[in-house]
């Protein structure tokens, strides 16, 4: 257990632009109670898959919100209907919310709950101007004459 909490004030008042740096470091060192239970699965080089235990919540008890580069779920379960007394109770009821950190060009798909596990499909998704691109290379004497052509043009312009 993690007991120390390092103040990264003085460096937020020299900084600019650097928020969200300082951020994602001070949610590094917060503790987390680890409810719900919850697997990352890397299906394929820009696909994974979030999967969280949530047993005993109902789809329409959770949240699931994509933004920025955050993850957000939320449970909260109805009230009891108040069938019974409970002798024990093994099954978790409180209300939670986790959050996961996403990368950049990150998005969240489709979320599906099947037998008290919620699962959220995520896929990189690169836009093509960031994607590298092949440049092709003219040889010799066209490329040349193309240049020659083109201060000719401009010549003439003036």
């Amino acid at each position: 257990m993690r007991t120390t909490a390092f103040d990264f004030a003085p460096y937020r008042r020299s900084t600019v632009g650097f928020d969200r740096l300082f951020n994602l470091l001070e949610a590094g060192t917060r503790e987390d109670d680890g409810y719900p239970p919850f697997d990352i699965l890397r299906e394929g080089d820009d696909s994974y898959r979030i999967t969280l235990a949530v047993a005993g919540f109902r789809p329409e008890d959770i949240e699931v919100v994509a933004q920025q580069n955050q993850l957000t779920v939320t449970g909260k379960r109805a009230e009891d209907d108040g069938q019974g007394e409970y002798l024990h109770r093994g099954i978790a009821a409180r209300a939670f919310e986790r959050r996961f950190q996403l990368a950049d060009f990150v998005e969240a798909g489709d979320a599906r709950f099947e037998n008290g596990l919620l699962s959220i499909a995520l896929k990189r998704v690169v836009p093509e101007a960031m994607k590298p691109r092949r440049i092709e290379i003219s040889g010799g004497k066209a490329a040349q004459d193309q240049i020659e052509a083109h201060r000719d043009e401009a010549r003439e312009a003036a």
